[in-house]
């Protein structure tokens, strides 16, 4: 029960500065950040409503994790601009996701691999395999969302990078497949210089970071979870972010 408690309170706490948020962007007259304020309190209700609706439940740690993700991205990202703010926080964000996403593959599978009606079981590699494969599959469809938005609605979801050297084969001056080094000084656009520092990339470098931090957040969790599953379970670190089903349902 104590743990319990602990968890009501850490998400009163977010929900409060949630509330202070949305009513902050009121007098602003900014309805956009509103909506958004709103939809960071339905996403809070998830975890619960997962709990209730699979009868599992989700370790204090993954949900705190998962509450943190949520205000992180909406409120703090996104009202708060600490995607412009703060440059590291984009790569923060998808190195979590790439945790979560691995964990929530991990637990589906672990949870069927426990269930006795199935009668093939995985080893605890094959179950942090598949976990960390999902977790990459969330990766690029999140980044073929971005791409979408940003060539469809004119969005800048793909953020630019300030690349201060390319190389590029087109630079060749007698056309041969060798890669040309070229320390880009000044950008002219439409006649207008910019001194960037380097010429600019639109999307290319954010997408791959993104995916090389997700693949970092999943394989972290994957050796994680290779441990829960050796341990049967005992790991007090994996076991505070692994979902399971009640038990009082299995006997049931």
């Amino acid at each position: 029960m104590k743990a319990k408690a602990k968890r009501t309170t850490f998400e009163s706490i977010l929900s409060i500065l949630v509330v202070l948020s949305i009513v902050r962007q009121f007098f602003l007259g900014n309805y956009h950040n509103m909506f958004l304020g709103i939809l960071t309190l339905i996403l809070f209700a998830v975890p619960k409503l997962i709990e209730r609706k699979l009868d599992v439940s989700i370790p204090k740690g993954l949900t705190a994790v998962i509450l943190l993700f949520i205000f992180s991205a909406q409120i703090l990202g996104e009202i708060n601009a600490f995607y412009v703010k703060i440059p590291i926080w984009d790569t923060l964000l998808h190195t979590t996701n790439g945790f979560l996403m691995a964990a929530i593959g991990f637990a589906t599978i672990d949870i069927f691999n426990r269930n006795d009606r199935f009668s093939i079981k995985m080893s605890p590699y094959f179950v942090a395999f598949v976990a960390f494969c999902f977790s990459m599959t969330i990766g690029v469809l999140w980044e073929f969302f971005e791409f979408s938005m940003d060539w469809f609605f004119d969005m800048d979801m793909q953020k630019d990078w300030i690349l201060p050297a390319i190389n590029s084969v087109k630079l060749h001056p007698e056309g041969a497949n060798i890669p040309v080094h070229v320390v880009v000084e000044s950008l002219v656009v439409n006649g207008e210089e910019w001194n960037l520092g380097g010429y600019l990339d639109i999307g290319i470098v954010d997408t791959m970071k993104d995916l090389i931090v997700n693949f970092i957040g999943a394989v972290v969790f994957s050796v994680i979870g290779i441990f829960y599953l050796k341990q049967e379970g005992k790991g007090k670190l994996a076991a505070s972010l692994i979902p399971v089903v009640n038990e009082k349902k299995e006997e049931e």
